[in-house]
């Protein structure tokens, strides 16, 4: 630590991250468990970039914001697990204060790029079902790619506004985190100054980044689903449920997983059920988003099918 009497500055050079688990002898374990996860997590998000990029008939603006979610799900687990198997590998819990505010603001960023683009695919799928007519045109490549600027634009923005309002807060001991990468809950409950400014905002950008699109996505499916239930073929409401379904599975889990870990900033005492939904946030949902949207999705198993046996063909 670096006391400076007398001054507005932060104290604590750098902070001890105790990981998922506290015990050595398990540290092994979970190296392993999440350097399986990582390398699936990265793999299946480059497949399914790779299968949306070769494959033609995936040339849609649904896969090309899959596409997008592929990026940000590589780079959100990318922002935090290689640094914790650095950290178990050579045994230095230890990361420093700037390097923490980085992962802050980078793991941020990504997952409200994430919070748009979910809205994005869900108003995608209102279009395509209950505005066919109108599709061509309001989904067009200038109105897909505004989209996702947007996105990138509007996360960039609240990531930079809490990393910008974090650094304002002194640091001046203890500085061990409860947590195995640093996010703004457990940072608050370390800050020497008050954190009720720090915390209101993250109510109102909350409500702005997750609300919003929240409200636009429910109200997006109740459109999509009466007009699924109006279709005369079954075979059309089965394969419009079923793409849909992929999505709303993907958006339960980042919005509950989200919504647990950020409303509980009043309690006395961030717990080990924070580690286990920091896990959802950080490796399981971009774990899962990959097997998700192929698993009922005939289109992109044989697009995955044909890259992967042009890679073999390759050899």
């Amino acid at each position: 630590m670096e006391a400076e009497a007398g001054t507005n500055k932060t104290a604590v050079a750098e902070f001890i991250l105790l990981g998922l688990v506290e015990t050595p002898e398990l540290w092994p374990v979970v190296f392993v468990l999440f350097l399986f996860a990582y390398l699936v997590a990265i793999g299946g998000n480059l497949s399914i970039l790779a299968a949306i990029l070769q494959e033609p008939k995936l040339h849609t603006p649904m896969y090309f914001f899959l596409g997008n979610l592929s990026v940000l799900d590589m780079g959100c687990i990318s922002v935090t697990v290689p640094s914790m198997l650095s950290r178990l590998l050579f045994q230095i819990p230890v990361i420093s204060y700037s390097s923490c505010l980085t992962q802050l603001f980078f793991f941020h960023f990504f997952v409200g790029v994430d919070c748009f683009l979910l809205t994005a695919m869900a108003y995608d799928r209102f279009l395509a079902i209950c505005r066919p007519l109108s599709y061509s045109t309001r989904m067009s490549q200038t109105v897909q790619r505004m989209l996702v600027a947007a996105s990138w634009a509007c996360a960039f923005t609240n990531a930079l506004t809490h990393t910008v309002a974090i650094s304002t807060l002194n640091f001046c001991g203890p500085n061990v985190i409860n947590h195995f990468y640093c996010d703004l809950p457990q940072l608050f409950q370390l800050s020497c100054s008050s954190t009720q400014l720090n915390e209101l905002l993250l109510f109102a950008v909350g409500f702005i980044m997750a609300g919003s699109p929240m409200a636009l996505i429910v109200t997006s499916y109740a459109h999509v689903v009466g007009a699924v239930l109006r279709m005369r073929s079954a075979e059309g409401r089965k394969k419009a449920f079923s793409t849909c379904g992929s999505h709303l599975t993907v958006v339960a889990i980042f919005y509950g997983s989200g919504i647990f870990n950020y409303m509980r900033l009043g309690s006395a005492k961030l717990s080990d059920k924070d580690k286990a939904v920091g896990i959802f946030n950080t490796v399981i949902n971009p774990m899962l988003n990959p097997i998700i949207y192929s698993l009922r999705n005939p289109d992109v198993q044989g697009a995955l099918w044909r890259t992967f046996r042009g890679v073999q063909s390759l050899h």
